[in-house]
This record gives structure tokens, C-alpha cells and sequence, in this order.
């Protein structure tokens, strides 16, 4: 069974970074899309980045765009998500999923497999 694992959640100001970590146990990751979303006050679920290990091809929303990476951890079976100049309207729970295939802008739903998510919260 792939049991998707987040970590690194926390409270930040405005401006500071944070290091999203995702284990995705019993898979390959060469074969599996990994994606991030998050899910903030008031506002609909997000896709906030994606990558497909395989070919190193990744996705990330506008919002994010110079701001965050989505890579490969140093860690087996680990990606991560750099998060910088973090901005208030960036507070929510963050998910990982993992889809296997190359699927970068699959919504959520579509995903094989989510982790319980992990807080983040941006003060301005």
C-alpha cells in the first residue's frame, strides 16, 4: 500500500521560507507523478506544483512561480517543496499526492494516493 507522508508545516512571517517534505512509501517515484496542492480559508483547493521524476518536467501554478521548487529529495522516495517570500495569502494545509504516470496538472481527485496534509500558516 503507497502511504503518502507530509512534513515541515509551520508558521512563518511574510517573507520567510519553508521546506515542505513528502515520503511516498512502496512506489518507485521514476513513475509517479508527485503533486502539491493546498487547500486555504475560504478559497478552493489548488494545485501548487507537480513533478515527474522520469524526465524531470514539473508544473507550478502562477502564483508560486519564482517562489517555490518542487524537486527530487536527497532522501529516498522524498519530494520536496521550497517555499520562499511566503506571502500570508500562501497560509493553508498543504497536500502531497502521488499519481502514477506523467499527469502535472491532474486535479486532486484524480490522484492515486494523498497524505494527510500539514499546516501552513503566513503572517503578515
Amino acid at each position: 500500500q503507497v502511504q503518502d507522508v507530509e512534513s515541515g508545516g509551520g508558521f512563518v512571517q511574510s517573507g520567510g521560507s519553508l521546506r515542505l517534505s513528502c515520503v511516498a512509501s512502496n512506489i518507485n517515484l521514476d513513475f509517479w507523478t508527485i503533486g502539491w496542492f493546498r487547500q486555504s480559508p475560504g478559497k478552493e483547493r489548488e494545485a501548487v506544483a507537480s513533478i515527474f521524476s522520469r524526465d524531470g518536467s514539473t508544473y507550478y501554478t502562477d502564483s508560486v512561480k519564482d517562489r517555490f521548487t518542487i524537486s527530487r529529495g536527497s532522501a529516498r522516495n522524498t519530494v520536496s517543496l521550497q517555499m520562499t517570500n511566503l506571502k500570508p495569502e500562501d497560509t493553508g494545509v498543504y497536500y502531497c499526492a502521488a499519481k502514477f504516470g506523467q499527469h502535472l496538472r491532474a486535479s486532486l481527485d484524480e490522484y492515486d494516493y494523498r497524505g494527510q496534509g500539514t499546516q501552513v500558516t503566513v503572517s503578515s
